[in-house]
């Protein structure tokens, strides 16, 4: 993994975080602005130029892996995704196709059903009123500048990391997204991630590796941590850090994008609070599904299809590349591969 020029990268995105609100978080590269002329448009890998993001938000992109917009969900859609969520943990709303895991610890203190008890809600493509965030044209709009026009909701989280019960299982490690995922190609897969409250160090915000995106995929598993981990929470084994992390504070809804190879995760939450957060990973609907045996991602196939197999019976023949057939969902342009 290429660690150069560390602090000088670190530098530039504490100015992306700290720069006043405005609808878009624009970073200053240089002393002055970026002229086009000094910027070759084939260096740009990673983003795609359909006249939303500014050059300098492309330039950012592309060297950190990531890129906060302010401001971006309304505060209503926001309170409309927070009810229905509450809804759903009080049983009043069937939970059709839908994944509502629990916290390790927390579960075993047997509250009454309530947010209390539920780490997050995953897979709520089924779900009208959730699946809204996915088909938010303002947010589209910046997901389009990362997967082209034909764009595949993959994969849909509603998080509500649980204030920690001493054994610091709120905490998520450092991870890359594409671990979970037979597609590809990377560059083409992008999260976005909204903020439903203030998101800082104290209840667990995002911990961001800058740069990291640019390396390849790292083998994962479950940290040996003291406390234990939540069910397929792995992370990158022996992880290096060396003082480049930054956290992303963040108010309710911002939204940051970022590149599925960009190493991230979450500290524990230390108030009383739950934190909660709404993300999608949308892909072009050109990507194409590949076959993880013989990789690093054997470890992930083999409990996502244990857990399929659960879910449909054990003589399914329900494979990984099926589960997230089955999860995939048209939101703009053309269905295609995916």
């Amino acid at each position: 993994m290429d660690w150069s020029h560390a602090g000088t990268r670190l530098q530039l995105v504490l100015g992306h975080l700290c720069r006043p609100s405005a609808p878009a978080i624009v970073t200053h590269l240089t002393s002055g602005t970026i002229s086009p002329a000094s910027f070759h448009l084939q260096q740009f890998q990673y983003t795609l130029d359909n006249n939303v993001l500014s050059l300098e938000q492309r330039k950012f992109y592309e060297e950190n892996g990531f890129l906060v917009v302010k401001n971006l969900v309304s505060d209503d859609d926001i309170q409309r995704f927070r009810n229905e969520f509450e809804k759903i943990c009080r049983k009043e709303v069937k939970p059709v196709g839908l994944s509502v895991i629990r916290d390790v610890t927390i579960a075993k203190l047997g509250y009454e059903p309530s947010e209390k008890v539920v780490l997050k809600i995953q897979d709520f493509q089924e779900n009208e009123e959730l699946f809204r965030y996915c088909t938010l044209p303002q947010v589209l709009k910046y997901v389009e500048c990362f997967t082209g026009p034909n764009i595949m909701a993959m994969h849909t989280m509603l998080i509500n990391k649980p204030p920690d019960s001493g054994k610091k299982t709120s905490r998520h490690p450092l991870h890359q997204d594409l671990h979970y995922f037979p597609f590809r190609p990377s560059d083409r897969i992008v999260c976005a991630w909204t903020a439903m409250e203030t998101i800082n160090r104290n209840n667990g915000c995002l911990v961001v590796l800058p740069g990291t995106h640019k390396g390849t995929l790292q083998p994962h598993d479950y940290p040996k941590w003291e406390g234990g981990v939540n069910k397929m929470y792995h992370g990158v084994q022996d992880c290096k850090q060396d003082g480049t992390r930054v956290h992303l504070v963040m108010e309710k809804g911002d939204t940051v994008f970022f590149h599925p190879l960009l190493i991230h995760g979450s500290g524990e939450n230390k108030t009383q609070g739950f934190r909660k957060a709404i993300s999608c990973h949308f892909a072009s609907a050109d990507c194409n599904y590949i076959d993880v045996k013989g990789t690093s991602q054997e470890n992930i196939e083999k409990e996502v299809v244990e857990i399929a197999h659960r879910a449909f019976g054990i003589e399914s023949n329900i494979d990984f590349k099926d589960v997230w057939i089955l999860r995939a969902r048209l939101v703009k342009g053309e269905r295609t591969n995916l």
